[in-house]
């Protein structure tokens, strides 16, 4: 039987506004003695992706860009800056299509407005692309304050993401470390006995959009949160977030087909 949560509890984590080569890890520790906090056992930490690329150098100043005649095209017919529409092809696998102000694009897998690339929190004339492997990121921070408190806990590194024909932003999972980001509810029985068959809960997403009720998308300044009374165990193999194919993705193919 799945497992029932009874309570969680989440606690912002200011800190200062982070720059290239600041260890987040170091920040977010600072943070929790200053609130007298400790990290436990399979606490979660969620940590706002234009945070974790920041402090790897992952902001760009739009002045060094060179424009490409494409991206000169695509710039003109949906209104993006011409530079930023530079960007945008770089980091992309592809683009879809767009609306005026937005490009609709797959980056790292998934789909992703102006590939993720950002200029809220970000100084003026230049934007913040994703981290370049938050995979590793995750992991590599888990393991820093793993070792200060002497605990096993979880990392997510988190985006906001609008949803189709919805207005606002919720949260999505990038990266994970320590949990598993997509729980398997195929077999259970639903409240009248009846096996679920398709049913995967996007644990990890939730956790996010769960976040940024504090994080919020504007001056806060929480770009970390810790989830704790979540009773997952905590797992040591690498784990990236599941996907679907192109193929398998309604929203993709029906998209697709539209465009061509």
């Amino acid at each position: 039987m799945d497992k029932i949560y009874k309570e969680l509890e989440i606690y912002g984590i200011p800190t200062t506004i982070i720059k290239k080569g600041d260890s987040i890890a170091n920040e977010i520790a600072c943070s929790l003695d200053e609130k007298n906090l400790t990290l436990k056992d399979k606490d979660i930490i969620v940590l706002a992706e234009s945070a974790v690329a920041t402090s790897e150098g992952r902001i760009v100043s739009l002045e060094n860009i060179k424009v490409s005649n494409d991206a000169r095209l695509l710039a003109s017919k949906y209104s993006i800056d011409e530079r930023e529409m530079e960007l945008i092809l770089q980091e992309c696998d592809e683009i879809i299509g767009g609306v005026p102000g937005a490009v609709l694009t797959i980056t790292g897998g998934i789909l992703s407005p102006n590939a993720g690339i950002d200029a809220s929190n970000a100084p003026h004339g230049h934007v913040v692309l994703l981290p370049s492997n938050p995979t590793e990121s995750a992991y590599r921070i888990r393991k820093v304050l793993e070792n200060k408190y002497s605990c096993r806990i979880g990392v997510i590194i988190g985006d906001s993401r609008t949803q189709p024909l919805r207005l606002g932003c919720v949260g999505i999972a990038l990266a994970v470390s320590g949990i598993n980001p997509v729980i398997d509810t195929r077999g259970l029985n639903d409240l009248f006995n009846k096996p679920l068959t398709i049913t995967y809960r996007a644990l990890a997403d939730n956790l996010v959009s769960t976040a940024q009720l504090l994080m919020g998308e504007a001056d806060e300044g929480i770009p970390c949160v810790l989830i704790r009374g979540l009773d997952e165990d905590i797992i040591e193999e690498p784990i990236e977030i599941p996907l679907f194919s192109t193929k398998e993705c309604m929203y993709y193919n029906n998209i697709k087909s539209s465009v061509d």
